[in-house]
């Protein structure tokens, strides 16, 4: 075993046996601490270095919803991270929660990455990524040419901001309204709200060739234009960031693949472009300006049709008490 994971497995069974003692090093985590972590963790991703990082006792990494040892997956493919003023970090210091939004290469090849970390006594203890690689179904950009909307970037004025739970109660209704679209809305959405997947302007887009992609929000949802999307399982909101209006969003859009043709509510017949089923597992995050939603991110991997999450059964704890991952992985 070389000597930087000889290094990494020692300090998780350290932290094992003395947790009081690793919390004590560190108070809170403010939101120049938690971007600070970020950063970290994407130099040790692309330098394959998991020992380089302070883990929690515990601490759990997941990739594309799968539930891996520390060191797997993309720890050993990530060759070079994006360009940092090309993506989007927000933070929820209130939680410990902090997000990144970009690029990461793969030995050489751009993906689009969507990363969720949990800070604890500025040890993180939980790792959550998705990457969209050039493989992927769907609709998809060209990394290359990702550019962050300024919004995601902007404070909210103090006058202005909207409670934690009324921001995810929007997030949430968002779902709803995405759920067996039939042209119910169950959230409120700005006039100009825009959507942006994997890259890929979806809503609010004036220049696309697609019709539907240059109707804002509302009006998509309004024309009951998703039909084909069954159910949105396992929501969870793990970051509010309450000064820029942010809310990140985990969960699964279950396409059962039975619907076959539709009809929208201006009297449109359309036929369902999913024929099989499947899911589409996704990381999110809404801009909430004036208490609706005016901006949407999205980067999601397709996954098998009712691929059951590791973070549902993280939350609720497990028969043994532990949760699933581990150690950093042995070379």
């Amino acid at each position: 075993m070389s000597a930087p994971h000889l290094r990494a497995v020692a300090a998780v069974l350290i932290a094992s046996l003395c947790p009081a003692a690793w919390a004590a090093e560190g108070a809170a985590c403010d939101r120049s601490c938690l971007e600070s972590v970020i950063g970290r963790f994407l130099d040790a991703l692309v330098a394959h270095d998991p020992s380089s990082l302070d883990w929690a006792p515990g601490a759990m990494y997941t990739e594309n919803n799968v539930a891996l040892a520390i060191g797997d997956g993309l720890w050993a493919t990530a060759s070079r991270r994006g360009d940092p003023s090309h993506a989007i970090t927000f933070a929820d210091p209130e939680h410990g929660e902090v997000a990144y939004f970009g690029v990461i290469e793969e030995r050489g090849v751009p993906a689009y990455l969507a990363l969720r970390l949990k800070v604890d006594a500025r040890r993180i203890a939980e790792a959550e990524l998705i990457v969209n690689r050039k493989s992927e179904t769907g609709p998809r950009g060209d990394p290359m040419q990702l550019s962050p909307d300024p919004a995601f970037r902007r404070a909210v004025p103090l006058d202005e901001r909207v409670p934690r739970a009324r921001m995810i109660d929007l997030a949430y209704g968002y779902f709803s309204t995405l759920q067996l679209n039939d042209g119910k809305i169950f959230t409120q959405f700005a006039a100009d709200c825009g959507r942006l997947e994997n890259g890929m302007p979806t809503a609010g887009d004036l220049r696309a060739a697609n019709p539907y992609s240059r109707l804002h929000c509302e009006e998509q949802f309004k024309l009951g234009n998703y039909r084909w999307d069954t159910r949105l399982r396992d929501r969870r909101f793990p970051l509010v960031d309450e000064e820029r209006g942010l809310v990140l969003a985990s969960g699964f859009i279950d396409h059962s693949g039975v619907l076959d043709r539709y009809v929208l509510t201006d009297g449109t017949v359309k036929k369902s472009p999913i024929l099989a089923p499947h899911a589409w597992h996704f990381l999110e995050v809404f801009k909430i300006e004036r208490g609706r939603i005016s901006r949407i991110e999205s980067v999601f991997v397709y996954v098998p049709y009712g691929m059951p999450s590791p973070w549902t059964a993280r939350v609720r704890g497990s028969a043994s008490g532990q949760p699933p991952g581990g150690p950093p992985l042995p070379p």
